[in-house]
């Protein structure tokens, strides 16, 4: 494939964007890149990590139909703002997730799939942890069921624990 821009060498960069649902591609080689001022990956001022999460830190459509600026966000123990966190990519401090937290939370989401971390387990030590992970979610919502006087309900779940209780001491012996 020909460079889009000169018509003359190989296109060695591929770059494709997509702003509000309309993708565009642009097939460049490295000079024309240079010459557009493009970042090439490689290169002294190339692409980064850090770049592409800048990006992604620029935006969130909760925040901007609210009208909340990333400029006006500064944690309070610091006074890290959240552009200079956009730029550098770190905290200043621990108390910078707090006060950055609802612009995080969607970057996250965004990133990650997932606000909450759930880990990986090991297979050949993974029927116990799923068996304590289980017992920890049915004591929980047996609390919840208790609190809520659904104490049918509760018992159901009590009873559960059990069973699973007797399945994990049995697996342990």
């Amino acid at each position: 494939m020909l460079c889009q821009e000169c018509n003359k060498k190989p296109a060695t960069l591929h770059f494709t964007k997509i702003v509000n649902g309309e993708k565009t591609e642009f097939h460049i080689c490295e000079s024309c890149a240079r010459e557009k001022g493009e970042l090439i990956p490689g290169t002294p001022n190339g692409f980064s990590i850090h770049n592409l999460l800048s990006g992604l830190l620029d935006f969130d459509p909760s925040q901007a139909a609210v009208g909340v600026k990333p400029q006006q966000l500064r944690c309070d123990h610091c006074g890290l703002t959240y552009s200079q966190f956009s730029k550098i990519g770190r905290f200043g401090c621990s108390s910078c997730y707090e006060h950055f937290s609802g612009r995080l939370d969607p970057l996250f989401k965004r990133v990650h799939g997932n606000t909450v971390h759930v880990g990986k387990v090991p297979k050949r030590t993974g029927g116990l942890i799923q068996y304590k992970r289980e017992i920890d979610k049915l004591k929980q919502d047996m609390q919840l069921s208790i609190a809520r006087e659904e104490f049918e309900q509760a018992a159901r779940i009590r009873d559960q624990i059990r069973e699973l209780e007797t399945k994990l001491n049995g697996s342990n012996a």
